[in-house]
């Protein structure tokens, strides 16, 4: 057959609605659309008008997965504007929630969303006939991680506790104290994850990126940091927009990001681990190195590896957290708005995000920006299916919309927070 057409309307084991769409002719890849087809979900504009202090609340509600990532850079780029710094026990809370918010959605993924593909399956709930104690334990990592997030901001969805200057309430000493044994138990897990995820089988694909994550000089980087990329760039996440762009694709609902000066690019835990590798834990480091892991992976699939190996960090690095916590005088510090030009970026489990706010001096919000991981990766997406389909092209046709799935599932793709506002341009004679 000269030509042929894959068609996926609807891709499954994602957040949110999305499709693919790809021509063939004559044997070669002739175009490919990653579609986001899921409303515009309007959260830059319903924030206008809203007092500061109502930011990281609001864009919670943008994802039920990783709401924290969202209200920590809403809080932190607050903070950066008014000149508030959050440290001590108070930034050490904040990482623990993240910790716990990194180990929920990792988990998700690798054991629910994305292990099937490996395995055959169309979904977990078919794998768990055939292997339940495998789906059991993931489940009670996604558990533990959604504990530590109630304990700590009210709830896992949407938590309430969090603010600008830190939180409303802050827990005892006493009350962490039971998710140690929870955590030995979930680092246990996750290093069994690791071991699990390396025996999988991966196609053979890897690709030159730049990776772009926050990078800190003393810890793997979650709260903050200043962007690097493994290309050089190396700036303040204020100066975000003098570097990246996004550009309107007329066929989704989705920006795509860009790199002013050269073009597509990665976030998300490829690109976390590739340029922070040497401040992983000392057990992380060795759990990557065993499971064939180097410094830096550029293989797309082994992103189930590298998430295990992320999770696996989240639990060590919250029983250090936990093991060194004293309960801080105050839960937050106290915050005094101006005029400003707020700028906040966190890790969410996806990759990067950038917050960036205008308020005015009562802390009223003028306009704001969000960029997600997810906007910032589908450029990157495409360009990875228009080099791994004519790899596969002689795949049966259900096998390679499998495969075509499976390399968009790698990302982990969270459609939802990545739909935006359209350009709209009508052409008339």
């Amino acid at each position: 057959m000269k030509s042929r057409t894959i068609k996926v309307d609807y891709l499954a084991r994602v957040e949110g609605e999305g499709a693919l769409h790809v021509k063939i002719s004559n044997n070669t890849v002739t175009d490919v659309k990653f579609k986001i087809w899921e409303p515009p979900r309007l959260f830059e504009a319903f924030l206008r008008g809203r007092n500061y202090s109502e930011a990281p609340d609001i864009t919670a509600r943008i994802c039920g997965i990783c709401p924290i990532a969202y209200q920590m850079a809403a809080a932190q780029a607050m903070e950066d504007a008014f000149g508030v710094t959050v440290d001590g026990q108070l930034r050490a809370l904040r990482r623990l929630i993240f910790c716990g918010e990194w180990i929920e959605s990792h988990a998700l993924h690798v054991y629910l969303l994305h292990a099937p593909d490996f395995l055959g399956y169309e979904d977990a709930i078919q794998m768990a006939k055939d292997h339940p104690d495998i789906v059991q334990q993931g489940l009670q990592l996604k558990k533990i991680g959604n504990e530590l997030m109630i304990l700590l901001g009210g709830r896992e969805i949407h938590p309430i506790n969090l603010r600008v200057g830190g939180f409303y309430r802050v827990p005892t000493k006493q009350e962490l104290a039971p998710f140690i044994d929870k955590l030995k138990w979930a680092r246990d897990a996750a290093l069994e994850t690791v071991r699990w995820t390396a025996t999988l089988p991966f196609p053979d694909f890897e690709q030159d990126y730049e990776f772009v994550a926050l990078r800190h000089p003393d810890e793997y980087a979650i709260t903050e940091g200043r962007l690097v990329s493994n290309k050089g760039l190396d700036i303040a996440v204020r100066e975000y927009d003098d570097h990246f762009a996004e550009e309107h694709v007329p066929y989704t609902n989705a920006l795509h990001s860009v790199l002013k000066e050269r073009g597509a690019y990665l976030v998300g835990p490829l690109a976390r681990y590739s340029v922070n590798f040497d401040k992983l834990s000392p057990l992380a480091r060795e759990a990557a190195g065993d499971a064939g892991l180097g410094p830096v992976c550029r293989n797309p699939f082994k992103s189930i590896v590298v998430r295990s190996v992320e999770t696996l960090y989240a639990c060590d690095e919250s029983l250090r957290l936990i093991d060194e916590y004293e309960m801080p005088e105050k839960p937050a510090v106290e915050v005094d708005p101006r005029a400003a030009t707020a700028c906040g970026c966190s890790e969410a489990p996806r990759g990067t995000l950038y917050h960036r706010y205008r308020v005015d001096d009562q802390g009223v919000i003028l306009d704001a920006k969000i960029v997600a991981p997810t906007s910032q990766n589908q450029k990157r997406i495409e360009s990875d299916l228009w080099q791994f389909i004519p790899k596969h092209m002689d795949l049966p046709p259900d096998q390679l919309t499998w495969r075509c799935e499976q390399a968009i599932r790698n990302y982990d793709p969270c459609i939802s927070c990545a739909t935006h506002f359209l350009k709209l341009h009508i052409e008339r004679d």
